[in-house]
């Protein structure tokens, strides 16, 4: 099949960090890109003003809810994502971060290039498409982080995080519409941040720099299509050529459709799955399982990693300060080599999180934890009824309440396999495996109950923790680990899929340790990177 008789010569699954880059990337070289996104396409219209309209915050499609905000759980983690055109920057905390250069030197991407020098280049290309600047809008909670800080002896290690939000100038209020800021007058019109803590629950006032107003944005005005609301169902290789030497079918789905599929089919010489983490297992685990890619590594699935996690935070009733003010994410620090905490807040009003919040426990995982959380539960309503009450109740959470993130850069993943549940054999799912991660890590609660003595508040942490002994995580990495073989891993150092030609994997499924800040800004690098080598199209 000639070039001229296939539908695109490109077809990016996915239109995340990974996705996006690619699209633009691939779109300047002169290709003919499509774009396929299970999502919604989002504006600063039609975005919820609240987290508690559940049917345009939260996506699960077959509940007739189709937001663009998801909870996946495992028996070793729950796992918070974004579905959306523009994948997880839709909802992300905006924060992009250079790991430190240690996270080069482990893993199994490790020697495979001379990452130090080569991957340099591109962070500061993302770092400029991105729009990152450092942060000038400190809220409440990140004067709370300093101080906290400050008591615990590690004051020195305070920063203000690096965001991709159009800031106004220091000492100017927001809310003041501009001409494009970034891309001499290509992309769109932006309008001045005014640090409502919105981030998360999507930018209702065009001030935050998502996918779709720079990388995604770009590609499209080059000629990229994007297909919104389309699920990717199968990827075959044509004319019989098992290594895709041909090029590759690929057949979707309406991915909202509950009866009316709207199956389609489309072409092309090469595909780049870039679905994240999660959705690039699911769907190679399918695809391999069902014969369209048998020769996919063994590897796939193996270390997944977690960041290693934990979300806590202090929760202030009644506080005299509006503690979702600021950017989601606008300070961190670092309460030792390898433990990383940052301030993180939901907009005053956006407060289903707040179900999932509980007070601080201590003692051992297991049923003795469930134990000692009602009686520390029990003893608060005892001594502090009013008190308790407040913080147990989720009306005025996101006001009330200083969430901490905390990231380690150390080392520990479990496995991913596609399997049917005991509870729902109807169907295969992604299934965890492997050693339990750890639910709590006793550096970070030491410092919540710091940060709990200087407010005046209560320390809490995620139910799940308690209750299943399950953390919770919103940076997912690995699961086709780059390597030097297929007996190693899923992907070459340039992310090309061993055992095809022109298939690659362009997200955070391909990441090799842990990085300890957040992920995003290190997704763009790497397929920068990727895209680099991909030759201009009419090239041998």
């Amino acid at each position: 099949m000639q070039n001229a008789e296939r539908d695109f010569d490109f077809i990016v699954i996915g239109s995340g960090f990974g996705g996006s880059v690619t699209a633009h990337r691939l779109t300047e070289k002169g290709y003919r890109v499509a774009v396929m996104e299970m999502g919604r396409r989002w504006t600063p219209e039609n975005l919820p003003s609240t987290n508690w309209l559940l049917w345009r915050w939260i996506w699960r499609p077959r509940l007739a809810l189709r937001g663009f905000f998801n909870m996946e759980p495992f028996r070793h983690v729950v796992i918070l994502h974004g579905c959306a055109v523009g994948g997880g920057s839709i909802t992300y905390a905006n924060t992009l971060l250079v790991p430190r250069d240690s996270v080069w030197e482990s893993g199994s991407w490790a020697g495979l290039a001379d990452w130090k020098t080569e991957i340099r280049p591109h962070f500061e290309t993302a770092l400029r498409m991105l729009g990152v600047s450092e942060n000038r809008i400190l809220g409440p909670s990140d004067h709370i982080l300093q101080r906290a800080a400050e008591a615990a002896g590690v004051g020195d290690t305070f920063y203000r995080t690096q965001v991709a939000v159009f800031e106004p100038p220091e000492g100017e209020p927001g809310g003041k519409t501009c001409p494009d800021p970034y891309f001499g007058g290509e992309g769109p019109e932006r309008t001045t941040c005014i640090g409502c803590g919105g981030c998360m629950v999507g930018c209702r006032y065009n001030a935050k720099n998502t996918l779709d107003k720079n990388y995604l944005y770009l590609a499209e005005k080059h000629g990229a299509r994007v297909f919104a609301e389309t699920r990717v169902v199968d990827v075959a290789p044509l004319n019989g050529k098992q290594d895709g030497s041909e090029g590759y079918e690929v057949r979707t789905e309406k991915s909202t459709a509950w009866i009316r599929r709207e199956p389609q089919r489309f072409t092309c010489r090469a595909v780049v799955f870039a679905a994240s983490a999660l959705g690039t297992m699911d769907l190679l685990f399918r695809l391999k399982q069902k014969g369209s890619l048998p020769a996919i590594s063994d590897q796939l699935g193996n270390r997944v990693r977690t960041n290693a996690e934990s979300l806590i935070g202090v929760r202030v009733p009644r506080s005299p300060e509006d503690l979702s003010k600021g950017i989601a994410i606008g300070s961190g620090v670092y309460i030792d080599q390898d433990t990383h905490i940052e301030a993180v807040r939901y907009p005053e009003g956006s407060d289903a999180m707040g179900l999932l919040a509980t007070p601080l426990t201590g003692g051992r995982p297991g049923w003795r934890r469930i134990f000692f959380w009602i009686l520390t539960i029990a003893g608060a309503l005892l001594r502090h009824p009013l008190h308790t009450v407040r913080c147990l109740h989720p009306f005025g959470w996101a006001r009330e309440s200083l969430i901490l993130l905390c990231m380690q850069a150390m080392e520990g993943h479990i496995d991913m396999r596609l399997g049917r549940p005991w509870f729902w054999p109807f169907r295969k799912t992604l299934m965890s495996r492997g050693k339990k991660i750890p639910t709590f890590i006793p550096q970070a609660n030491d410092f919540a109950a710091k940060v709990a003595q200087l407010t005046g508040g209560t320390p809490m942490s995620m139910l799940t923790e308690i209750l299943f002994d399950v953390p919770g995580t919103a940076h997912i990495l690995g699961g086709c680990p780059m390597a030097d073989s297929a007996e190693h891993g899923v992907v070459d150092h340039r992310s090309r899929v061993f055992g095809y030609r022109d298939m690659y994997v362009c997200d955070g499924s391909v990441l090799a340790a842990n990085l300890g800040v957040n992920p995003s800004l290190t997704i763009c690098a790497v397929t920068e990177r990727a895209m680099s080598f991909v030759p201009p199209a009419g090239d041998p």
